[in-house]
């Protein structure tokens, strides 16, 4: 638009390309973790209040993984970004499909592990097991 000062390079990615590039993050974590012999249950469970991008099965536990992918350290990385808060509504959406899709898992021990991406390379993946609990 005239008179906008042109900032040059790109902006802000759109949310159409931040949704592509999470998609991607999760597709890359779902692989890494099939690789290491889980088995993907559930993929973006979304509960009122609740989240989580992947559920899996690791031999007798259920996995709630949250996925990160930060392109800069900035605000701290990946890892800083699994604030209390989104461990909550992780806990929360956790809680919500053992109750329910998940109750022939709900005796089995749980673990909430975090897979972190600084960029869309899967050679540079990072998993945290039992990254937080449930508390």
């Amino acid at each position: 638009m005239a008179g906008e000062p042109d900032c040059g390079g790109r902006g802000a990615p759109t949310q159409a390309e931040h949704l592509r590039r999470g998609e991607a993050a999760e597709a890359l974590a779902a692989a890494h973790l099939e690789r290491h012999g889980l088995h993907i249950l559930v993929r973006n469970l979304r509960c009122r209040g609740g989240e989580v991008d992947l559920i899996a099965h690791d031999r007798r536990s259920v996995v709630f993984v949250e996925v990160r992918l930060r392109s800069n350290s900035r605000f701290g990385g990946a890892a800083a970004s699994i604030t209390p808060s989104k461990q909550r509504r992780v806990i929360l959406a956790a809680h919500y499909w053992l109750a329910g899709a998940g109750r022939a898992y709900a005796s089995a021990p749980c673990r909430f592990d975090a897979i972190l991406l600084d960029s869309l390379d899967p050679a540079r993946i990072e998993w945290l097991q039992g990254a937080f609990d449930a508390g």
